[in-house]
């Protein structure tokens, strides 16, 4: 079975779903694109110039990007805002579900999957390690959990049934775009991985 991949951006208003095309993958397949989406996610919209000076890269590299990510319908121009010659861009507020089946048999989608892959797995290693060094307070101790099972044994369609079952239960408990806000809640960070693992040796000792 192949892994398929929601990418859930933080925002309190009801999201549509994107199903993530090949053509539209190989567009954000790439690290820096990548990069400048989830910050247009995290910190809200921002000039090519902000995003030069956070990421280190030229305006003209970030502009180039920029539009790359516009063509394909991830970040939007804010209007209202800025001139012809300061553009705002903000992430289009979408779940992104990438459907990885059938994808694998093509060399240069597998090579951009690979690429996606390598880097949301890094992105999302990064969010968890920033919310561990953050020391919790009060009703927060002991709220958070890492769990890890990594020898379970499992049929293709048992994985499927415990991925849909798990992923309902999520969307179960995150508050609706209508539910009150309440001045306690903060956010809270949400991974969920479960893959088929590499199959152990047989022979090994």
């Amino acid at each position: 079975m192949d892994e398929n991949t929601q990418d859930h951006p933080p925002t309190p208003a009801a999201r549509p779903t994107r199903a993530v095309d090949a053509r539209s993958l190989r567009a954000l397949a790439h690290p820096l694109r990548m990069r400048i989406l989830e910050q247009l996610g995290d910190d809200g919209p921002a000039t090519s110039a902000r995003l030069s000076e956070t990421l280190g890269e030229s305006t003209g590299t970030i502009s180039w990007h920029l539009r790359h990510l516009a063509e394909h319908g991830y970040i939007e121009e804010e209007e209202g805002r800025g001139t012809k010659r300061e553009r705002w861009w903000r992430a289009v507020r979408e779940k992104r579900v990438v459907d990885t089946t059938g994808m694998r048999a093509d060399p240069q989608l597998r090579a951009a999957l690979s690429v996606y892959h390598r880097h949301y797995l890094e992105q999302q290693f990064r969010r968890a390690a920033e919310a561990l060094a953050v020391t919790p307070q009060g009703p927060w101790v002991g709220a958070g959990t890492l769990s890890d099972w990594s020898d379970v044994r499992m049929t293709a369609d048992q994985l499927r049934a415990l991925n849909a079952e798990l992923l309902a239960v999520i969307e179960r408990h995150v508050p609706g775009p209508d539910a009150p806000v309440d001045p306690a809640a903060r956010p809270v960070l949400i991974q969920l991985q479960s893959l088929a693992a590499k199959p152990k040796d047989a022979t090994a000792s």
